[in-house]
């Protein structure tokens, strides 16, 4: 089998990786909405990939993996590893979880970080009723994740929340960062006593912090919601879009409250996660399959992370469904250091009308996903369906 060509179409704002070979399969992956712009990004692989033998999963990996780089980059090389991985379990007619070391779990567990309604402020009140629908939930789940501090609008709503820098709003991806005002640091207290208050012990809270912390603010956050017995504090040094690690600074923070901390979904490639590890520098770690190079790399991340006692739980949030497919596939594989990976809702409604091989009915139930019973990744995209959709430049996406 040879890959014929690697096309790439903006569907909705996602762009969607299509790998083409010469008998007939092909294989798919999804980047997250925000980057849009990451399409010719993805096309510059083309000359590396098409000739090679799509199955040969890593011997493609090896020509293309060191050109990727931290988030937003390193998702046009993980789409692609995606689109490897279908093809490989298509070829075999198993699901790919049966070509990375079998299943380990018949169900997946998944928490809830996107499906939540427009937070109207950021009072105590907002934060109480926000949850309180979350966990009303059909899907029951077993967790909820919510922004606080500088990953929320709370940097905005609140006068002087810090005396650091500000960025202009509506940029994706800008970090807004500095010392946090005492009022602020209080508020923000009384947001996490007032979500626990609503939630109790039936339904656990994660909160997504930043980045833009301080280290002293850190601690004394962390320190602060001891007594709420919460699932973790992430990314609140470094994280979404900041192409650096600071393991230093997160082992300090780590070892200073008994408050799990989190970091890595912008984390581009395993090697980056090693002094994390290695260094018991966070207590939960948590790639994105869309981000870190791929599946292949999230399972090496999740093993290498079980042999220092530190959990995993994958950043999931590309938003077109699409994407579910390679979350549940190398999740039910992972050890048993596996938390729960971050529900990716759709974006648009069109997704569920194209996307086939999804469960029928409620996607998420009892806070699980079933395993995919489809070879490959498991979910594909009707081509009729999917052409209402594309942009006129992609009119021939979809050709064989």
């Amino acid at each position: 089998m040879k890959i014929t060509a690697l096309r790439c179409a903006v569907i909705g704002k996602h762009p969607i990786v299509r790998i083409v070979t010469d008998e007939g399969i092909h294989g798919l992956g999804e980047v997250e909405y925000t980057k849009p712009y990451l399409k010719p990004w993805v096309m510059h692989f083309s000359e590396a990939l098409i000739g090679e033998d799509p199955t040969d999963v890593e011997r493609c990996m090896l020509k293309i993996r060191q050109r990727g780089s931290f988030k937003p980059h390193g998702a046009a090389v993980s789409a692609i590893e995606h689109a490897l991985w279908d093809i490989a379990g298509k070829a075999a007619n198993v699901p790919t979880y049966k070509l990375l070391g079998g299943k380990v779990r018949d169900k997946v567990r998944v928490y809830n970080g996107s499906l939540r309604r427009p937070m109207q402020g950021s009072t105590p009140e907002d934060y109480a009723a926000d949850v309180k629908w979350m966990m009303e939930l059909p899907e029951k789940f077993f967790m909820v994740k919510q922004g606080i501090g500088f990953h929320s609008r709370m940097k905005k709503d609140i006068p002087d929340f810090h005396y650091g820098l500000s960025q202009p709003p509506g940029y994706h991806g800008a970090m807004d960062q500095g010392q946090i005002s005492t009022y602020a640091m209080g508020h923000m207290l009384d947001c996490v006593a007032a979500m626990k208050d609503v939630l109790g012990d039936k339904v656990g809270l994660a909160l997504d912090c930043g980045p833009g912390w301080m280290l002293n603010d850190a601690i004394r956050f962390a320190q602060g919601v001891e007594k709420h017995n919460l699932m973790w504090l992430e990314d609140m040094l470094t994280g979404d879009y900041v192409p650096w690690v600071n393991p230093q600074a997160y082992r300090e923070l780590t070892v200073s409250t008994t408050t799990p901390i989190h970091t890595g979904e912008q984390i581009y490639l395993r090697h980056n996660f090693k002094e994390l590890i290695e260094t018991q520098s966070i207590r939960v770690v948590g790639p994105d399959p869309a981000d870190i190079g791929g599946i292949a790399e999230l399972k090496w991340v999740a093993e290498h992370a079980y042999m220092h006692q530190i959990m995993m739980a994958p950043h999931g949030t590309a938003n077109g469904l699409l994407g579910l497919g390679a979350l549940i596939n190398v999740c039910a594989t992972l050890p048993a250091n596996y938390i729960a990976f971050e529900y990716p809702s759709a974006s648009d409604d069109f997704w569920h009308e194209i996307v086939t091989g999804l469960p029928e009915g409620q996607i998420v139930k009892d806070s699980h996903v079933e395993l995919l019973p489809g070879p490959g990744l498991g979910l594909d995209i009707d081509p009729e369906a999917g052409k209402k959709y594309l942009r006129e430049e992609d009119a021939g996406f979809f050709d064989n």
